[in-house]
């Protein structure tokens, strides 16, 4: 695989060093991080994102602007709360932390271009995701629907503002529809990443479930691939769904071998690893297919 696989697009952005640019999204990714936690939180049991503030689950005092500081509040506090000092669960330095690294990661490859803003919200969208299926086994209709809406609009908006070539099946498409408006065949190519994504992972669940007589496949799977097709095109939401499928089994077995028995009906938030599918794809989906098809020329 190319060594560039995540090689910048500019030394230097509007005259900045491009490191600048990158280390401040860090910083603002790591306060959407914070944010994400909220969200975490509340979204699966049904609560506002916005009111009541943040409070300690355990005593309930509310926590002040200084110990919401990302990832520092919980070094300086030891993980513990300020008021009754019970433990901080360290899941919230981790979503803000990888909060930062991706936000970092998408401005590398992205730069500052205009569709840097869609990009970012669907990586924090996966994030939220696959944390929130790793708590709860759920993928709430509150983040996959609102993303479904969220991907249509990128795909019309983002041709005209970022350029064709930002979308990976964009091009290709084009040439098959030349005469149709680019925001219609972008909307095509949502329509097909859809299919391939949602409907795909719902026939594989389909079959399975026919043969062994076990659900195999949540509806929350399907919804979020159907976000993610929608998002990424059919050629990144299929590697998406091998990647899911490869590193799930990986830990499935894992987690055999640890527990000392081979349960083949064994639950696995199969969301964790889409989710991971979706931002790898995200970050160098189309460079690893591009690789790969080069293996046969």
């Amino acid at each position: 695989m190319p060594l560039d696989m995540f090689e910048p697009t500019t030394d230097f952005v509007f005259g900045v060093p491009q490191w600048m640019v990158i280390a401040f999204m860090a910083v603002l990714g790591a306060m959407i991080g914070s944010f994400l936690n909220v969200v975490i939180h509340r979204v699966p049991r049904g609560q506002s994102i916005v009111l009541p503030s943040s409070a300690c689950p355990a005593c309930g005092a509310a926590i002040h602007f200084y110990d919401n500081i990302p990832i520092l509040s919980f070094l300086i506090l030891r993980g513990r709360c300020r008021s009754c000092r019970a433990p901080i669960s360290p899941r919230y330095p981790a979503v803000e932390a990888l909060c930062a690294l991706l936000f970092a990661l998408v401005t590398w490859r992205d730069g500052l271009s205009f569709a840097l803003p869609f990009d970012i919200a669907f990586a924090a969208a996966m994030l939220a995701l696959v944390f929130i299926d790793s708590e709860h086994m759920i993928l709430p209709n509150a983040i996959t629907y609102p993303g479904i809406i969220f991907a249509l609009i990128t795909r019309v908006a983002v041709p005209y503002l970022g350029g064709a070539s930002h979308l990976d099946d964009l091009p290709y498409l084009i040439s098959v529809f030349p005469a149709v408006p680019v925001w219609g065949v972008s909307l095509v190519g949502a329509a097909i990443g859809a299919l391939a994504g949602g409907g795909s992972l719902w026939l594989m669940g389909f079959i399975w479930e026919k043969l062994r007589g076990v659900e195999a496949m949540g509806m929350g799977d399907v919804k979020m691939m159907l976000m993610v097709g929608a998002f990424l095109g059919w050629r990144l939401a299929g590697l998406t769904i091998f990647i899911g499928v490869f590193t799930g089994s990986l830990a499935g077995i894992a987690l055999m071998f640890r527990r000392g028995r081979r349960n083949l009906q064994m639950m696995l938030p199969f969301g964790i690893f889409l989710g991971i599918g979706a931002v790898v794809s995200l970050l160098a989906g189309t460079r690893i297919i591009e690789w790969y098809l080069s293996q046969f020329k």
